[in-house]
Protein backbone atom coordinates (compact mmCIF):
# COMPACT_ATOMS: atom_id res chain seq x y z
CA UNK A 1 0.00 0.00 0.00
CA UNK A 2 1.59 3.25 -1.18
CA UNK A 3 0.47 6.41 0.58
CA UNK A 4 -1.12 9.08 -1.60
CA UNK A 5 0.06 12.63 -0.98
CA UNK A 6 -2.14 15.60 -1.77
CA UNK A 7 -1.60 19.32 -1.94
CA UNK A 8 -3.02 21.18 1.07
CA UNK A 9 -5.49 23.45 -0.65
CA UNK A 10 -3.71 25.88 -2.97
CA UNK A 11 -0.53 25.87 -0.86
CA UNK A 12 2.76 24.19 -1.73
CA UNK A 13 2.54 21.76 1.20
CA UNK A 14 2.01 18.10 0.33
CA UNK A 15 0.23 16.10 3.03
CA UNK A 16 -0.70 12.41 3.31
CA UNK A 17 -4.27 11.49 2.42
CA UNK A 18 -4.53 10.14 5.96
CA UNK A 19 -3.20 11.86 9.07
CA UNK A 20 -3.05 10.62 12.64
CA UNK A 21 -5.01 12.38 15.37
CA UNK A 22 -3.33 12.43 18.78
CA UNK A 23 -6.52 13.05 20.75
CA UNK A 24 -6.06 9.68 22.48
CA UNK A 25 -2.60 10.67 23.75
CA UNK A 26 -2.38 11.66 27.41
CA UNK A 27 -5.96 10.82 28.34
CA UNK A 28 -6.76 13.47 30.95
CA UNK A 29 -10.24 14.68 31.84
CA UNK A 30 -13.73 13.34 31.21
CA UNK A 31 -13.77 13.80 27.44
CA UNK A 32 -10.20 12.92 26.51
CA UNK A 33 -9.92 10.20 29.12
CA UNK A 34 -12.82 8.49 27.34
CA UNK A 35 -11.04 8.81 23.99
CA UNK A 36 -7.93 7.00 25.16
CA UNK A 37 -5.03 7.02 27.61
CA UNK A 38 -2.08 6.36 25.31
CA UNK A 39 1.25 6.83 27.09
CA UNK A 40 4.61 7.68 25.51
CA UNK A 41 5.67 4.06 24.94
CA UNK A 42 2.46 3.13 23.12
CA UNK A 43 2.43 6.47 21.27
CA UNK A 44 5.94 5.80 20.00
CA UNK A 45 4.76 2.44 18.66
CA UNK A 46 1.72 3.97 16.92
CA UNK A 47 3.83 6.80 15.48
CA UNK A 48 6.28 4.23 14.10
CA UNK A 49 3.49 2.29 12.37
CA UNK A 50 2.19 5.55 10.89
CA UNK A 51 5.56 6.65 9.57
CA UNK A 52 6.19 3.22 8.05
CA UNK A 53 2.83 3.50 6.26
CA UNK A 54 3.49 7.04 5.01
CA UNK A 55 1.13 8.69 7.50
CA UNK A 56 3.49 11.56 8.17
CA UNK A 57 1.15 14.25 9.55
CA UNK A 58 0.17 14.18 13.23
CA UNK A 59 -2.56 16.44 14.59
CA UNK A 60 -3.09 17.66 18.14
CA UNK A 61 -4.35 20.73 20.03
CA UNK A 62 -3.50 22.54 23.23
CA UNK A 63 -6.87 21.62 24.79
CA UNK A 64 -6.39 17.90 24.20
CA UNK A 65 -5.85 16.60 27.74
CA UNK A 66 -4.74 20.06 28.83
CA UNK A 67 -1.56 19.94 26.76
CA UNK A 68 -0.67 16.32 27.59
CA UNK A 69 -1.47 15.20 24.04
CA UNK A 70 1.15 17.56 22.61
CA UNK A 71 3.67 16.47 25.23
CA UNK A 72 3.20 12.76 24.49
CA UNK A 73 3.28 13.39 20.74
CA UNK A 74 6.50 15.38 21.01
CA UNK A 75 8.13 12.64 23.08
CA UNK A 76 6.94 9.94 20.67
CA UNK A 77 8.51 11.77 17.72
CA UNK A 78 11.85 12.35 19.44
CA UNK A 79 14.61 11.49 16.99
CA UNK A 80 12.11 11.32 14.11
CA UNK A 81 10.84 14.89 14.02
CA UNK A 82 12.20 15.58 10.53
CA UNK A 83 10.19 12.66 9.13
CA UNK A 84 6.90 14.18 10.28
CA UNK A 85 4.57 17.13 9.80
CA UNK A 86 3.23 18.51 13.06
CA UNK A 87 -0.25 20.03 13.10
CA UNK A 88 -1.81 21.59 16.17
CA UNK A 89 -4.50 24.06 17.15
CA UNK A 90 -5.16 26.81 19.72
CA UNK A 91 -7.89 29.28 20.59
CA UNK A 92 -10.28 27.37 22.85
CA UNK A 93 -10.09 28.09 26.61
CA UNK A 94 -7.14 26.65 28.50
CA UNK A 95 -8.13 28.33 31.78
CA UNK A 96 -10.39 30.93 33.35
CA UNK A 97 -8.11 33.94 32.98
CA UNK A 98 -8.77 36.79 30.52
CA UNK A 99 -5.84 35.73 28.31
CA UNK A 100 -6.44 31.97 28.51
CA UNK A 101 -8.75 31.83 25.50
CA UNK A 102 -9.22 33.35 22.08
CA UNK A 103 -6.86 34.43 19.33
CA UNK A 104 -5.64 37.87 20.40
CA UNK A 105 -2.02 38.78 19.69
CA UNK A 106 -0.98 38.08 23.28
CA UNK A 107 -2.84 34.79 23.40
CA UNK A 108 -1.55 33.49 20.06
CA UNK A 109 2.09 34.31 20.78
CA UNK A 110 1.91 32.54 24.12
CA UNK A 111 -0.07 29.61 22.70
CA UNK A 112 2.48 29.01 19.94
CA UNK A 113 5.43 29.21 22.34
CA UNK A 114 3.70 26.80 24.74
CA UNK A 115 2.92 24.37 21.90
CA UNK A 116 6.53 24.46 20.67
CA UNK A 117 7.74 23.66 24.17
CA UNK A 118 5.28 20.79 24.69
CA UNK A 119 5.94 19.34 21.24
CA UNK A 120 9.69 19.71 21.79
CA UNK A 121 10.23 21.28 18.38
CA UNK A 122 11.33 24.55 16.82
CA UNK A 123 8.48 24.84 14.30
CA UNK A 124 4.88 23.84 13.71
CA UNK A 125 4.13 22.76 10.16
CA UNK A 126 0.41 23.56 10.26
CA UNK A 127 -1.06 25.79 12.97
CA UNK A 128 -4.85 26.19 13.04
CA UNK A 129 -7.21 28.46 14.96
CA UNK A 130 -9.45 26.01 16.82
CA UNK A 131 -12.48 28.32 16.71
CA UNK A 132 -13.51 31.75 15.45
CA UNK A 133 -12.90 34.47 18.05
CA UNK A 134 -15.57 37.13 17.55
CA UNK A 135 -13.90 39.42 20.11
CA UNK A 136 -10.60 39.89 18.26
CA UNK A 137 -10.32 41.82 14.98
CA UNK A 138 -9.49 39.54 12.07
CA UNK A 139 -6.71 41.92 11.05
CA UNK A 140 -5.01 41.46 14.44
CA UNK A 141 -5.16 37.68 14.12
CA UNK A 142 -3.74 37.66 10.60
CA UNK A 143 -0.95 40.11 11.42
CA UNK A 144 0.09 38.03 14.43
CA UNK A 145 0.14 34.81 12.43
CA UNK A 146 2.15 36.58 9.72
CA UNK A 147 4.73 37.60 12.35
CA UNK A 148 4.92 34.02 13.66
CA UNK A 149 5.42 32.67 10.14
CA UNK A 150 8.13 35.25 9.50
CA UNK A 151 9.82 34.23 12.76
CA UNK A 152 9.99 30.63 11.50
CA UNK A 153 7.78 29.28 14.26
CA UNK A 154 4.92 28.40 11.89
CA UNK A 155 5.10 27.07 8.33
CA UNK A 156 1.44 27.15 7.27
CA UNK A 157 -1.76 28.37 8.92
CA UNK A 158 -5.37 27.29 8.87
CA UNK A 159 -8.60 27.36 10.80
CA UNK A 160 -11.04 24.89 12.28
CA UNK A 161 -14.80 24.99 12.81
CA UNK A 162 -15.33 28.29 10.97
CA UNK A 163 -18.55 29.20 9.22
CA UNK A 164 -18.49 30.21 5.58
CA UNK A 165 -18.67 33.95 6.19
CA UNK A 166 -15.99 33.80 8.90
CA UNK A 167 -13.57 32.00 6.62
CA UNK A 168 -14.32 34.13 3.57
CA UNK A 169 -13.95 37.37 5.54
CA UNK A 170 -10.59 36.15 6.84
CA UNK A 171 -9.35 35.20 3.36
CA UNK A 172 -10.45 38.55 1.94
CA UNK A 173 -8.66 40.41 4.73
CA UNK A 174 -5.51 38.36 4.14
CA UNK A 175 -5.58 39.26 0.44
CA UNK A 176 -6.23 42.92 1.16
CA UNK A 177 -3.35 43.23 3.60
CA UNK A 178 -0.89 40.84 1.98
CA UNK A 179 -0.88 38.28 4.81
CA UNK A 180 -0.56 34.52 4.23
CA UNK A 181 -3.88 32.89 3.37
CA UNK A 182 -5.27 30.01 5.37
CA UNK A 183 -4.32 26.82 3.56
CA UNK A 184 -6.51 24.44 5.57
CA UNK A 185 -9.88 24.19 7.23
CA UNK A 186 -10.12 21.38 9.77
CA UNK A 187 -13.76 20.34 9.57
CA UNK A 188 -16.25 17.75 10.72
CA UNK A 189 -17.32 15.65 7.73
CA UNK A 190 -18.71 12.12 7.64
CA UNK A 191 -21.40 9.96 6.10
CA UNK A 192 -23.69 10.99 8.97
CA UNK A 193 -22.57 14.63 8.90
CA UNK A 194 -22.51 16.15 5.42
CA UNK A 195 -23.25 19.78 6.36
CA UNK A 196 -19.74 20.68 5.13
CA UNK A 197 -20.97 20.15 1.57
CA UNK A 198 -23.59 22.91 1.65
CA UNK A 199 -21.37 25.98 1.74
CA UNK A 200 -17.88 25.19 2.99
CA UNK A 201 -17.03 22.72 0.21
CA UNK A 202 -17.92 25.14 -2.63
CA UNK A 203 -16.03 27.89 -0.77
CA UNK A 204 -12.99 25.62 -0.41
CA UNK A 205 -13.00 24.79 -4.12
CA UNK A 206 -13.37 28.43 -5.09
CA UNK A 207 -10.73 29.73 -2.67
CA UNK A 208 -8.24 26.86 -2.63
CA UNK A 209 -8.64 25.76 0.99
CA UNK A 210 -7.93 22.11 1.79
CA UNK A 211 -10.22 20.18 4.10
CA UNK A 212 -8.54 18.31 6.94
CA UNK A 213 -11.34 16.10 8.22
CA UNK A 214 -11.90 15.38 11.91
CA UNK A 215 -14.15 12.62 13.27
CA UNK A 216 -14.59 10.90 9.88
CA UNK A 217 -16.44 8.04 11.59
CA UNK A 218 -19.18 10.28 12.95
CA UNK A 219 -17.92 10.55 16.54
CA UNK A 220 -17.53 6.78 16.79
CA UNK A 221 -20.91 5.92 15.27
CA UNK A 222 -19.52 4.33 12.09
CA UNK A 223 -17.25 1.76 13.69
CA UNK A 224 -19.50 -1.13 12.72
CA UNK A 225 -20.58 -1.79 16.30
CA UNK A 226 -23.82 0.22 16.27
CA UNK A 227 -26.76 -1.27 14.42
CA UNK A 228 -30.51 -0.97 14.15
CA UNK A 229 -32.43 -2.69 16.94
CA UNK A 230 -29.37 -3.27 19.14
CA UNK A 231 -28.36 -1.42 22.31
CA UNK A 232 -25.27 0.79 22.34
CA UNK A 233 -22.29 -1.50 23.08
CA UNK A 234 -21.19 -1.37 26.71
CA UNK A 235 -17.66 -0.30 25.81
CA UNK A 236 -18.65 2.52 23.45
CA UNK A 237 -17.20 5.92 24.34
CA UNK A 238 -20.53 7.42 23.24
CA UNK A 239 -21.89 6.60 26.70
CA UNK A 240 -19.58 9.29 28.08
CA UNK A 241 -18.94 11.63 25.16
CA UNK A 242 -22.06 11.82 22.95
CA UNK A 243 -22.98 15.26 24.32
CA UNK A 244 -19.65 16.69 23.14
CA UNK A 245 -19.95 15.53 19.56
CA UNK A 246 -22.15 16.37 16.57
CA UNK A 247 -25.77 15.21 16.87
CA UNK A 248 -26.93 12.46 14.53
CA UNK A 249 -30.50 11.45 13.79
CA UNK A 250 -30.99 7.78 14.67
CA UNK A 251 -32.84 6.91 11.47
CA UNK A 252 -30.13 8.53 9.35
CA UNK A 253 -27.48 6.57 11.22
CA UNK A 254 -29.24 3.24 10.79
CA UNK A 255 -29.94 3.91 7.10
CA UNK A 256 -26.26 4.64 6.49
CA UNK A 257 -25.07 1.64 8.54
CA UNK A 258 -27.44 -0.67 6.66
CA UNK A 259 -25.90 0.47 3.38
CA UNK A 260 -22.37 0.18 4.79
CA UNK A 261 -23.16 -3.39 5.87
CA UNK A 262 -24.34 -4.25 2.36
CA UNK A 263 -21.20 -2.83 0.76
CA UNK A 264 -19.00 -4.51 3.35
CA UNK A 265 -20.41 -7.86 2.27
CA UNK A 266 -19.77 -7.00 -1.38
CA UNK A 267 -16.21 -5.81 -0.93
CA UNK A 268 -14.88 -7.82 2.00
CA UNK A 269 -13.93 -4.53 3.66
CA UNK A 270 -14.93 -3.36 7.12
CA UNK A 271 -17.57 -0.72 7.82
CA UNK A 272 -15.01 1.89 8.97
CA UNK A 273 -12.83 1.26 5.92
CA UNK A 274 -15.77 1.89 3.60
CA UNK A 275 -16.79 5.06 5.46
CA UNK A 276 -13.22 6.38 5.28
CA UNK A 277 -12.81 5.46 1.61
CA UNK A 278 -15.98 7.37 0.75
CA UNK A 279 -14.49 10.47 2.37
CA UNK A 280 -11.15 10.07 0.63
CA UNK A 281 -12.96 10.44 -2.72
CA UNK A 282 -14.75 13.70 -1.86
CA UNK A 283 -13.70 17.02 -3.45
CA UNK A 284 -11.43 19.38 -1.44
CA UNK A 285 -10.40 16.68 1.06
CA UNK A 286 -6.64 16.99 1.54
CA UNK A 287 -6.31 14.66 4.53
CA UNK A 288 -8.58 12.56 6.73
CA UNK A 289 -7.56 12.38 10.38
CA UNK A 290 -7.80 8.89 11.84
CA UNK A 291 -7.47 8.09 15.52
CA UNK A 292 -6.65 4.84 17.24
CA UNK A 293 -6.36 3.63 20.81
CA UNK A 294 -4.28 0.63 19.79
CA UNK A 295 -2.36 -0.96 16.94
CA UNK A 296 -5.28 -3.06 15.71
CA UNK A 297 -7.55 -0.02 15.30
CA UNK A 298 -4.78 1.85 13.49
CA UNK A 299 -4.07 -0.95 11.03
CA UNK A 300 -7.80 -1.41 10.41
CA UNK A 301 -8.18 2.27 9.52
CA UNK A 302 -5.14 2.18 7.26
CA UNK A 303 -6.96 -0.51 5.29
CA UNK A 304 -9.14 2.25 3.79
CA UNK A 305 -6.23 3.18 1.52
CA UNK A 306 -5.13 1.67 -1.79
CA UNK A 307 -8.54 0.92 -3.31
CA UNK A 308 -11.72 2.78 -4.27
CA UNK A 309 -15.43 2.21 -3.97
CA UNK A 310 -17.22 1.87 -7.31
CA UNK A 311 -19.34 4.68 -8.68
CA UNK A 312 -22.48 2.70 -7.88
CA UNK A 313 -21.38 2.11 -4.28
CA UNK A 314 -20.60 5.79 -3.82
CA UNK A 315 -24.02 6.71 -5.22
CA UNK A 316 -25.75 4.34 -2.80
CA UNK A 317 -23.89 5.83 0.15
CA UNK A 318 -24.71 9.32 -1.10
CA UNK A 319 -28.40 8.42 -1.27
CA UNK A 320 -28.47 6.77 2.15
CA UNK A 321 -26.74 9.73 3.82
CA UNK A 322 -28.66 12.51 2.07
CA UNK A 323 -30.63 14.97 4.19
CA UNK A 324 -32.93 17.88 3.37
CA UNK A 325 -31.09 21.14 2.84
CA UNK A 326 -31.97 24.17 4.98
CA UNK A 327 -32.63 27.61 3.51
CA UNK A 328 -31.04 29.18 1.48
CA UNK A 329 -29.67 25.95 0.01
CA UNK A 330 -32.82 23.92 -0.66
CA UNK A 331 -33.97 25.78 -3.80
CA UNK A 332 -30.62 25.07 -5.45
CA UNK A 333 -31.02 21.36 -4.75
CA UNK A 334 -34.72 21.02 -5.56
CA UNK A 335 -35.43 23.42 -8.43
CA UNK A 336 -33.89 23.27 -11.89
CA UNK A 337 -33.96 27.04 -12.39
CA UNK A 338 -31.88 27.59 -9.27
CA UNK A 339 -29.49 24.77 -10.19
CA UNK A 340 -28.87 26.29 -13.63
CA UNK A 341 -27.75 29.53 -12.03
CA UNK A 342 -25.55 27.94 -9.36
CA UNK A 343 -24.84 24.23 -9.84
CA UNK A 344 -23.31 22.53 -6.82
CA UNK A 345 -19.83 21.05 -7.49
CA UNK A 346 -20.92 17.62 -6.29
CA UNK A 347 -23.71 17.42 -8.86
CA UNK A 348 -22.57 19.75 -11.66
CA UNK A 349 -20.84 16.93 -13.56
CA UNK A 350 -23.68 14.47 -13.10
Amino acid sequence: MAMEYRRLGASGLMVPAMSFGAGTFGGRGELFGAWGTTDVAEARRLVGICLDAGVTMFDSADVYSGGASEEVLGAALKGRRDQALLSTKAGLPMGDGPHDAGTSRARLIRAVDDALRRLDTDRIDLFQLHAFDAGTPIEEVLATLDDLVSAGKLRYTGVSNFSGWQLMKSLAAADRRGHPRYAAHQVYYSLVGRDYERELLPLALDQGVGAVVWSPLGWGRLTGRIRRGQPLPAGSRLHRTAEYGPPVDDELLYRVVDTLDDIARETGRTVPQIALNWLLQRPTVSSVIIGARNEDQLRQNLGALGWNLTGDQVARLDAASATDAPYPYFPYERQEGFRRLNPHPLTAAA
